[in-house]
């Protein structure tokens, strides 16, 4: 292992290291445009020259290993000059856009100017203009700005897995772009924003909007899939702005997609802010006691064995536990959050988890995909999944319809008749998995929504077993939900019951549940509505009580792997809808059934005395591996994608006058499934 002196410090790295990274680990800034740590190494801004004892000119440090007994200066007189020259360079052709640009503020070029470059420039001629390019209703482009670092190449090709940006022309006519004109048809594009250093790649809906100055930072955890992916949500007064990833390795690293980044104005759109009640056929404005009546002389008529309740994907833990216990205390078992119809065994969490972890995908050598199309499902497993194939080259193999993935994969079949003769041992890919060392499978929730489920959760199962994907140091099954309240749900034991049964109940509470086929509910029944959006079920409603959402309530979710995370309130609920929780709580005691538990300690409590994964917080405990689904026959029908358009899959992002442009501009278009390619 190399030891080396940089800047008088001795330092001792992994061979291979480069200069910039063993900077970093003794917490010496060397400046960088180019150099990104998720990205290949280009080093052709040549910002983070330094100066190296014996070599004749200035080492770009991020393509240069460190050596043994190598002594490097960063702030010598040399170095100083080199950053200087380089940042003179850039300038030359750079516009003075900076009061009317978005990335003003959290530029690296102006930061970077200021602290390492000249106080004057020497250039006179005229600046070079740059055509701007479209790249769809989601990045705008001032190209003219552009400093030719080739980041948004490079995390086009190598995290997106969308080929579609590269560098045209050399010289002064070099330029980045798209080689054939087309915009950028990635589920992860709006990354682009956040990896440009200058201000050529901004977001095109945030246009304009705000400074970040102005704006207040507040972490939480994305709702808009099962990822539980970390980001920031940027506030200036009552409204949210923006949404930006977080820093987490084992979970998003440091990406989101762009349903989770530019769904934010479906925020502000049809919400609802006040109690409504059913007068004479039609839903008026009422005040919350009268809400609360009606309900409270429904529910005392009603048997409570003829009481259900379904909560919906977006619902946090903290009221889905308040729920399950208004329930129990009127009588009634009807309780289910599978409310696509899904059909598994939730006996035991080894069934229903992502046991390989999000970053654990990374180990696996064999992939076999299961009626699931992880990008749209996931974009961020995904983009996992295809890190891992650019490392190791892995075979992935494809069971269910053609799907557009960014990465080789074999197609061997449609439905449970070549899963069934993979668990027999035969088929193209059984070799495969047979010699693989970590194989793993992902079986999608879109194979189990039919009435088989149980049958297909047995039969991956024991395609797991049968190919060794479980030992004591490895756990190879995974189940990718779509919803972000679903393992919590089940977690919490909100199941159980039959939702057609449910749906035929004389009283049925939906917690944010929008996603069940309302046509089913019995016109008899008396529905409870409770939401933040005036989505698909609340039209049906008898009553309606407005929730708030993720961004406005202090609350707990779990993602796909089991990983218990806590979003933060970042503005209060519009008008007055209020914390779900909380209402259920005010409702308990006017229906005779007061929950014991007054502030959001005491429900976080009792999350943890029901279930005690809830009291360790963003940590995964691995699932004790037991038999689970039920043997039987399996339909021959092809398995069916539970996401038909990536851009509207919840009252949010169905709300978001964003989300319905990229739905006319990628997903109406086709463009989506153009890339992908199959063995």
């Amino acid at each position: 292992m190399p030891k080396l002196t940089i800047d008088g410090m001795e330092v001792t790295v992994e061979p291979g290291t480069s200069i910039i990274q063993a900077a970093e680990q003794l917490g010496i800034e060397i400046p960088r445009f180019c150099y990104h740590d998720k990205l290949s190494v280009p080093a052709n801004c040549r910002m983070c020259l330094v100066e190296v004892e014996k070599s004749p000119k200035p080492v770009a440090s991020c393509a240069m290993p460190c050596g043994e007994d190598m002594k490097v200066h960063t702030q010598s007189p040399l170095a100083k000059k080199a950053r200087k020259g380089v940042i003179e360079m850039l300038l030359i052709n750079h516009p003075l856009d900076c009061p009317i640009c978005d990335q003003g503020g959290e530029c690296d070029l102006q930061d970077q100017t200021v602290a390492f470059g000249f106080d004057r420039s020497r250039y006179r001629e005229a600046k070079r203009a740059v055509k701007d390019k479209e790249l769809g209703p989601l990045v705008k482009t001032v190209m003219t700005r552009c400093i030719h670092c080739t980041r948004c190449v490079r995390f086009g090709e190598e995290i997106a897995g969308v080929e579609e940006m590269g560098v045209l022309n050399r010289g002064e006519h070099l330029e980045i772009g798209t080689y054939v004109s087309q915009m950028v048809t990635s589920e992860m594009s709006g990354n682009l924003v956040d990896i440009c250093p200058v201000g050529a790649l901004t977001s095109k809906p945030y246009a304009f909007t705000a400074r970040p100055w102005e704006l207040r930072k507040v972490e939480s955890v994305d709702v808009l899939d099962a990822v539980g992916s970390n980001i920031r949500i940027d506030v200036r007064g009552g409204e949210v702005l923006r949404i930006l990833p977080r820093l987490h390795e084992d979970v998003n690293e440091e990406w989101i997609s762009d349903k989770t980044r530019f769904a934010v104005d479906g925020l502000r759109s049809q919400r609802l802010d006040t109690p409504y009640a059913r007068v004479d056929g039609q839903l008026q404005p009422v005040e919350w006691g009268e809400a609360f009546a009606a309900i409270a002389e429904a529910v005392d008529k009603t048997d409570g064995k003829k009481i259900g309740a379904v909560v919906g994907d977006l619902a946090d833990c903290e009221s889905i536990v308040a729920l399950k216990d208004l329930m129990t205390a009127l009588g009634s078992k009807n309780i289910e959050c599978r409310q696509d119809g899904a059909e598994f065994d939730v006996s035991e969490p080894a069934g229903y988890l992502f046991n390989t972890t999000i970053s654990g995908i990374e180990q696996a050598d064999a992939i076999l995909l299961v009626g699931t199309n992880p990008r749209h499902e996931a974009a961020l497993i995904n983009a996992r999944i295809r890190k891992t194939w650019l490392a190791n080259r892995i075979k992935i193999g494809v069971i269910g319809p053609h799907v557009g993935l960014n990465y080789p994969v074999k197609y061997l079949g449609a439905g449970a008749e070549t899963l069934e003769e993979l668990a027999s041992g035969k088929g193209a890919f059984a070799d495969v998995l047979k010699n693989a060392k970590n194989p793993m499978i992902i079986l999608g929730a879109g194979a189990l929504r039919r009435a088989d489920g149980m049958a297909i959760h047995a039969l991956a199962r024991k395609v797991a077993e049968k190919y060794k994907m479980v030992r004591d140091d490895w756990n190879g099954f995974n189940l990718l939900h779509t919803a972000a309240s679903r393992v919590g749900a089940l977690m919490l034991g909100f199941t159980g019951g039959n939702l057609e049964g449910i749906l035929a109940a004389n009283v049925l509470y939906l917690l944010g549940a929008d996603e069940i086929p309302v046509e089913k509910i019995s016109k008899d029944t008396f529905v409870i509505y409770q939401g933040h959006h005036g989505d698909k079920a609340a039209a049906r409603a008898d009553v309606i009580l407005p929730g708030s959402a993720y961004t406005e309530k202090n609350a707990t979710y779990v993602n796909n792997e089991g990983r218990v995370q806590q979003a933060k309130q970042a503005v209060f609920p519009p008008g007055d809808a209020r914390e779900d929780w909380k209402i259920l709580r005010a409702l308990s005691e006017v229906v005779g059934h007061k929950l014991p538990y007054d502030d959001i300690a005491a429900v976080r409590a009792r999350l943890a005395s029901v279930n005690p994964a809830f009291g360790a917080i963003d940590t995964v405990k691995p699932a004790a591996w037991k038999e689970f689904g039920k043997e039987g026959k399996c339909d021959k029908a092809q398995f069916v994608l539970p996401v038909a358009n990536f851009y509207m899959t919840d009252p949010i992002s169905r709300a978001s006058k964003t989300m319905a442009e990229c739905t006319e501009a990628f997903a109406n278009s086709g463009q989506k499934t153009k890339t992908g390619t199959h063995g």
